[in-house]
């Protein structure tokens, strides 16, 4: 039994369905606040993404585009900050394939790197776009705010700070 928990928004897709239409796949409350927890942010209000799936060679293409709406922290001020998300998608599902040996060196190409590996004949759509999204995310995204804390906050003060200040004060 695997210790991994199971993803949070899970949307196990076929691997043979190739119909041309848009799949679309939202992520429920419980799901947004679950990977709302495990990205460090305040919430997602909204998570979805529409692709189409096409064959390529034994793999398979995913286009289409994400749309987020999270709330996360000002990295300057702290306060909270909606951020709205649209990304692109481009993901290569492709199967699984047994692991080289220690003593075998691999050499991947650049679009080798991008891919997602699968077993059987699904794959996890929902965990790939929720990925993506943690990929999307500005760790150090600032808020209105930000110029006026960095200003009057004790960065942007010109007094000398730290240890050694300290012990220039106690010398006076």
């Amino acid at each position: 039994m695997s210790d991994t928990p199971a993803p949070e928004f899970s949307r196990m897709t076929d691997a043979t369905r190739f119909d041309g239409e848009p799949v679309t796949i939202a992520a429920n409350e419980s799901e947004r606040a679950a990977l709302a927890a495990r990205f460090g942010l305040i919430s997602i209000d909204k998570l979805e993404a529409e692709v189409v799936l096409s064959p390529d060679d034994n793999a398979v293409l995913a286009n289409g585009t994400l749309k987020a709406s999270v709330v996360q922290t000002c990295a300057v001020s702290g306060d909270d900050l909606p951020v709205e998300i649209v990304e692109p998608l481009a993901l290569r599902f492709v199967p699984e394939t047994e692991a080289p040996t220690e003593e075998e060196e691999i050499e991947l190409t650049e679009e080798e790197l991008d891919e997602i590996p699968f077993t059987g004949r699904h794959f996890d759509l929902g965990e790939a776009v929720a990925q993506s999204l943690a990929l999307a995310i500005d760790p150090y995204a600032t808020g209105p705010e930000a110029d006026e804390v960095r200003k009057n906050g004790p960065l942007g003060d010109n007094e000398p700070s730290g240890p050694f200040a300290a012990l220039a004060k106690l010398k006076k």
